[in-house]
């Protein structure tokens, strides 16, 4: 069988195969591309059907997902019981996942760990975004571990600081939350970062010249960086290279 040329819908930067392994694949997810379609969403390229569609590999299936925005390191299981072993995995627990994220200012420690319950903070005069998460008292169990991998001072941004996010738990925007806990906006983040308004905006199609210069990234600041699991009987550790924009700004930061 031949396919065609790549379809528009999966424009560049394409998906990329870090590891090949006899029950899995792990690829390097570019930023805003779904892990799997949504609902709704065709318009937006999916990792899912790209990787089925180049490979010709009809059982594949994520066993985690990655937010549009976010790159890196993603799985797919190839057949259905490597599926369910990495639901063992992951309900278990036994899977890490490292990120690294760019975040404005300099933190005066150099690791902290956030145990701290997040929820919905639901809508208010405060609050224009149904899916912001905060720290909430009887909320969710959500523990993130940071460490400072470095600090700069970018010419035209400011202090810049390179941080690697251990979640220990799975709660949605855990990462982001907690980064705003700390006083520490993730460059790009339109919910967590420090323009409130961003969001509202975003979704509204009317961001401003400034807003968009104030997010400096088009997306946040987030990448997959990192995964340790054992597997038949080994220890695997696979890295996937920071993402290409979120470098270049760190290049510049030097």
């Amino acid at each position: 069988m031949t396919f065609p040329p790549t379809p528009p819908l999966f424009r560049p930067p394409l998906p990329s195969i870090v590891l090949e392994h006899p029950d899995f694949y792990v690829v390097n997810k570019p930023p805003m591309w779904l892990t799997h379609q949504g609902r709704g969403r065709v318009d937006v390229p999916n990792v899912l059907d790209y990787l089925k569609w180049e490979l010709g590999e009809p059982e594949l299936a994520p066993p985690h997902r990655l937010d549009r925005e976010t790159s890196g390191a993603q799985l797919f299981s190839r057949d259905a019981d490597a599926a369910r072993d990495f639901f063992t995995l992951f309900k278990d627990r036994l899977l890490t996942k490292t990120y690294l994220t760019l975040v404005h200012g300099h933190p005066r420690w150099q690791s902290q760990t956030v145990d701290a319950p997040l929820d919905f903070l639901g809508l208010s005069e405060s609050n224009a975004v149904i899916i912001r998460q905060g720290v909430v008292p009887g909320g969710k169990e959500a523990l993130t571990r940071f460490e400072v991998l470095g600090k700069r001072v970018h010419p035209q941004h400011g202090a810049l600081s390179l941080l690697a996010a251990l979640p220990q738990s799975g709660r949605l925007h855990q990462i982001r939350a907690h980064l705003s806990e700390l006083g520490l906006p993730m460059l790009g983040d339109k919910i967590y970062g420090r323009d409130p308004a961003a969001f509202v905006a975003f979704m509204d199609g009317t961001l401003s010249p400034q807003q968009h210069a104030d997010l400096i990234l088009p997306r946040q600041a987030l990448h997959a960086w990192r995964l340790e699991f054992g597997w038949a009987g080994a220890q695997m550790r696979v890295e996937v290279p920071l993402s290409v924009d979120m470098a270049g700004v760190w290049r510049e930061a030097g």
